[in-house]
């Protein structure tokens, strides 16, 4: 009977420990904390003729934070479990609307874990970029009724047209040679601005 108890209280500890509400801030400081290392050994390894230093600095560190380490280390955890637990209690308080806005991020940020950020992203812009194409028309056309507005605009337009296509060309000189850079540059897509905003 105690056998059977104990993998009971095990499970409702772990419960207990598990975040409800800011486990995002938990999984981004675990990956903030591997992108550091990461950084801080690939560095280390070139350091080259300063390697013997950075040992040096490294050892005297971890001789001065080991002991407030092992002191201290549960402490962020425990504040956050704190601050989940005061989430929780707010909770009951928040308006509905408000908590199906949380619902939402929530599910954002699964969606994001599971799909990775550049899917997550696609999705959002094939969603909302018809939305963005109607604000920008109707504040084109609302900016066009101001006085002076036209004027600047046909004085800017032009050489805002030849900037977008010399940025449109190197972006595109650029994949060409094989530089990996360019896979994160966004074409402007001139055509598609011109076709809507030609009407107006």
């Amino acid at each position: 009977m105690a056998a059977e108890s104990q993998p009971q209280q095990m499970d409702e500890r772990n419960e207990e420990q598990q975040l409800k509400y800011l486990e995002f801030v938990q999984f981004a400081t675990i990956q903030a904390l591997m992108r550091c290392a990461i950084l801080y050994s690939y560095a280390k390894e070139r350091a080259g003729p300063l390697k013997p230093g950075v040992d040096t600095v490294e050892e005297a560190v971890k001789t001065v934070v080991a002991p407030v380490y092992d002191r201290f280390h549960l402490v962020p955890g425990e504040l956050l479990r704190y601050a989940d637990r005061k989430v929780a209690e707010l909770d009951r308080h928040v308006p509905s609307n408000v908590k199906k806005v949380s619902s939402q991020a929530r599910s954002v940020v699964s969606e994001v874990r599971r799909d990775g950020v550049s899917a997550f992203a696609k999705t959002v812009y094939s969603k909302y970029e018809p939305t963005a194409e109607l604000c920008a028309v109707s504040a084109w056309r609302k900016l066009n009724q101001l006085p002076l507005f036209p004027h600047v605009a046909n004085a800017v337009l032009p050489r805002a047209a030849y900037c977008t296509e010399k940025y449109n060309e190197a972006v595109v000189s650029s994949a060409e040679k094989g530089y990996r850079v360019s896979a994160y540059l966004p074409l402007v897509p001139t055509e598609k601005i011109a076709k809507v905003f030609g009407g107006n």
